[in-house]
C-alpha cells in the first residue's frame, strides 16, 4: 500500500482472527485485514450503484441475469478457443 498507515485497535472473534491471521502469510494480518475491509468497501459502493440504476430503471430480472451468464460464457469459451462452435 502506498498510502500512509496508521494504527488501529479492533476486535473481532477469537477464530476469525486466528483464521486471519493464518492465511495473511508474509504480509501479516494487517495486511489481509486492509485487504478484506477494501474488498468489502468495494462490495459496499457497487451495492450502493445497483440500488441506484434500479431504482431509475428497475430491478434486473432473473432472466436477464442468466442471459448475460451465458453471453459471459460464450465469449470465455471462444477466447480459449473451446468455443469456436458457440453461438
Amino acid at each position: 500500500m502506498s498510502e500512509p498507515t496508521r494504527k488501529y485497535s479492533i476486535t473481532m472473534p477469537s477464530d476469525i482472527a486466528e483464521a486471519a491471521r493464518a492465511r495473511g502469510g508474509p504480509s501479516g494480518l494487517s495486511a489481509y485485514v486492509a485487504a478484506a475491509v477494501a474488498r468489502q468497501i468495494e462490495r459496499d459502493n457497487l451495492n450502493e450503484l445497483i440500488q441506484v440504476a434500479e431504482a431509475e430503471h428497475g430491478p434486473v430480472t432473473d432472466e436477464e441475469v442468466q442471459a448475460l451468464r451465458d453471453q459471459l460464457h460464450r465469449a470465455r469459451a471462444q477466447q480459449t478457443g473451446g468455443g469456436k462452435n458457440a453461438a
